[in-house]
């Protein structure tokens, strides 16, 4: 790729062998050379193909139509005949959206059907609205637990059809209810197989039970609540082994058995009561029951799953399709000490809710009510049959809340009346191309409204310009379409200009040369007396510029794009760059601080400075030639007389000539060098002989730091002289305090005008009162 640095080593190696004879592609972007406009189209989705006439320069090779469409722009395909086609949709059907239930035919989804144009990897996206209709027709199923332990439950149930009726036509006036119960398959160790209890298996043989059961459909929905207390009043409890129950199974009928329970197209309730766990896919195998559950309806004429011990319990997600499919909402109304397994199961359906039962069922009807406004307002927007090839997500806008990029679309709280929308973004992959129709659906969970989605695949070029046996095409020898010439059999070249023969005519093989012995300079091949370069990178009349040929900076083809680019072997360079690989920036921000150009020191080249003979770092501030004797010897006197400082590793070789001795102090004569090292000062003196021989006196080490801990020691006592300072301030101010205070209350006691013992009329002195008990006056 353009801009890439050079590969070295195996790196190179393995360039070499992928490219041949280590030619690299530099076309910008993810496209490639295609020979055609399909090719191009589905190579990447940033592809697009240029079918101007004349695109190609000399040389060129019509695969280099494909590109980026910035690219083409670039290179001069005008912007009408740049074919880039993208994805798109068409609404088909896109009824109005009801306010209420009573205008006849219901909408609450819109639009219903859709025409979706896909080019792979090209994602589309359009909007899909639902609003709530008032009055919304409601049926619900009630399916019961009839194990011994909802005995007390059975008789709230009985007594519930008139006020659950009510509850539900406070929402809508059209409310149908049914009942179903159920225990467990009849087989060991679900139930007792022993034929007492198989004819009663209350734990009191005084006590009636009826048989055992696995499900029983008892009332099919109807919206008379008297046949509804009727029927369940004739219900009667059964009993069962073991704790869990086999609620699966009833939940699989009441779904599947539509004609027998009765379900509308409307809203579908099933309501579950227990107070216990239930058994799922694989326990059927405890009672030696393997067959898995096929999903169909097992009822016979009494309405009794018949089959329950013949297939085994359904699994979780076999019974959340079913309910989807069957845009049934279950609500789980469960006692509190099976609340957490109910809970998690509500996760795993979709559409799905769970509420606390009281032990004798008595807040049913509220819990009920509550359940339903819960899931009405909750709208969950899914697909189905959606083809692997394609990915599809959800942005939910519900109201002032957002939610981006989802696997569903959802909004909560959703009230009567209100209208929600959700864009879906679909992406199809290039797969899909070699499939014949697609399709897939979109519905709103708990409701029977959908959106179909038609899928129709881009994958060819609609270019408009076929022309059969075209005069583009050396008068009629091809068709041309696409800016492109699709030669007849036996002839060649771009415009089909040549007749294909067994042996090439060596005059046009000549005209393939330029002064060389390689057809086309060894980097193309000669058609009809052209050539016809092999990579983009290559053009010319023979194919001679190389537009990988240009000089590297940093590793980066004419320095990189945002420097300049590569034209037949010589770098273009971008504006502010100069240099033959543009390696020059014309910029002096980095030569330039307080408005000076490397400090009057030198000049700025390629935003570097370039120093005056003497001075050196970045803009030009050292200068060795221009220090002091004092300055030149200090980093040499510091790693001779104390082994510190700059020159410390070098000290040998850098400091040959200079012989250093330490001597106590130094005397009172002048010429002595004071210099800052690192974490003192350096005291010294300089004696230069001819020969380049220097002998330098320096104090001593420990007078050097005496300074730094004359320094500390200064600081300690100044900070000790403050501290004691502030504690006589503080004392004094305390005694002078103390002193008035005292002076005070003297003054106070002496005004006192009466004493204690005379003046006060409430004093009375203290008396002794001494009895011998022994005493007698007598």
């Amino acid at each position: 790729m353009k801009g890439m640095p050079v590969a070295t080593g195996f790196g190179l190696l393995l360039l070499l062998v992928a490219t041949g004879n280590g030619e690299k592609d530099t076309n910008n972007g993810p496209c490639k050379p295609r020979a055609s406009c399909k090719e191009c189209i589905l190579s990447h989705p940033s592809c697009a193909w240029c079918k101007e006439r004349n695109f190609t320069k000399a040389g060129e090779a019509d695969s280099s139509r494909c590109a980026t469409q910035d690219e083409l722009l670039k290179r001069g395909c005008d912007e009408h005949h740049v074919v880039n086609p993208r994805s798109s949709h068409e609404i088909l059907e896109n009824k109005t959206l009801s306010e209420n239930a009573e205008e006849g035919e219901v909408i609450q989804l819109t639009p219903q059907r859709i025409r979706l144009k896909l080019r792979p990897g090209v994602r589309e996206s359009f909007t899909v609205s639902f609003r709530r209709a008032e009055g919304y027709p409601i049926d619900l199923y009630y399916l019961m637990d009839l194990s011994y332990s909802m005995k007390d439950d059975l008789e709230h149930i009985k007594k519930l059809g008139n006020d659950l009726l009510a509850a539900l036509k406070n929402v809508t006036k059209s409310v149908k209810i049914g009942f179903g119960s159920f225990v467990d398959k009849t087989v060991l160790p679900y139930v007792s197989t022993a034929n007492p209890k198989m004819l009663n298996p209350c734990p009191d043989r005084m006590e009636q039970c009826q048989p055992p059961f696995s499900f029983k459909h008892v009332l099919s929905l109807t919206d008379n609540a008297t046949k509804f207390e009727l029927k369940v009043s004739e219900q009667n409890i059964s009993g069962n082994l073991d704790s869990p129950e086999g609620g699966f199974d009833a939940i699989m009928q009441a779904a599947v058995c539509t004609d027998q329970i009765g379900w509308r197209n409307v809203t579908r309730l099933l309501v579950f009561t227990s107070d216990d766990t239930f058994h799922m896919a694989g326990d059927g195998k405890l009672g030696g029951i393997y067959m898995p559950s096929d999903g169909k309806c097992h009822l016979n004429k009494d309405g009794i799953y018949q089959n329950s011990n013949l297939y085994d319990y359904p699994s979780v997600g076999h019974l959340a399709h079913v309910l989807s499919a069957s845009n049934i909402q279950p609500i789980f109304a469960v006692t509190s000490t099976t609340l957490a397994p109910y809970q998690e199961l509500s996760e795993l359906i979709p559409k799905s809710v769970v509420g606390e039962l009281k032990d004798d069922s008595s807040n049913v009807v509220h819990l009920i009510s509550d359940a339903y406004n819960n899931l009405s307002s909750t709208i969950n927007l899914e697909h189905l049959q959606l083809p692997p090839e394609i990915q599809i997500w959800y942005d939910s806008h519900c109201g002032s809340t957002k939610l981006v990029n989802k696997t569903r679309g959802e909004c909560s709280n959703v009230k009567i009346k209100e209208m929600v929308n959700f864009t879906v973004s679909v992406e199809a992959k290039k797969q899909m191309c070699q499939q014949q129709s697609h399709g897939f659906k979109i519905k709103a969970l708990g409701f029977n409204e959908e959106l179909f989605v038609e899928v129709e695949m881009v994958c060819d070029c609609a270019c408009g310009d076929d022309e059969q046996n075209s005069e583009h095409c050396s008068g009629g020898n091809g068709t041309f379409s696409c800016g492109v010439c699709s030669c007849r059999k036996n002839r060649l070249g771009k415009l089909c200009e040549c007749e294909q023969k067994e042996h090439q005519d060596s005059d046009l093989e000549a005209s393939c040369r330029n002064n060389s012995s390689q057809l086309c300079s060894g980097k193309g091949r000669c058609e009809c007396g052209q050539c016809i370069c092999n990579s983009n990178n290559y053009h010319g009349q023979f194919c001679e510029c190389d537009d990988t040929s240009c000089e590297r900076h940093n590793g980066l083809l004419c320095g990189g794009e945002d420097h300049g680019s590569c034209s037949c072997g010589i770098c273009i360079c971008n504006a502010n760059y100069t240099g033959t690989a543009c390696e020059c920036s014309l910029d002096t921000s980095q030569c330039t601080k307080d408005g000076v150009v490397c400090s009057g020191h030198g000049r700025c080249e390629c935003n570097k400075c370039k120093c005056h003979d003497g001075y050196f770092e970045k803009l030009c501030t050292q200068c060795p030639d221009c220090m002091t004797p004092c300055q030149i010897h200090k980093n040499c006197t510091e790693c001779k007389a104390f082994d510190t400082g700059p020159l410390r590793d070098t000290c040998e070789s850098s400091c040959a000539h200079v012989n250093v001795s330490l001597i106590p102090k130094q005397d009172d004569s002048e010429g002595w060098c004071n210099e800052k090292s690192k974490d003192a000062f350096i005291t010294f003196k300089i004696k230069e002989e001819e020969g380049g021989r220097v002998f330098i006196k320096v104090v001593a080490k420990q007078e050097m730091a005496d300074q730094k801990w004359n320094i500390i020691l200064g600081l300690v006592l100044g900070i000790v002289f403050i501290g004691l300072l502030l504690i006589i301030i503080y004392r004094i101010t305390v005694e002078v305090y103390d002193r008035r205070e005292y002076a005070r209350f003297e003054k106070e006691r002496k005004n006192v005008q009466w004493n204690e013992q005379v003046n006060n009329p409430l004093y009375k002195s203290a008396t002794t009162t001494v009895v011998n008990p022994k005493f007698n006056t007598e």
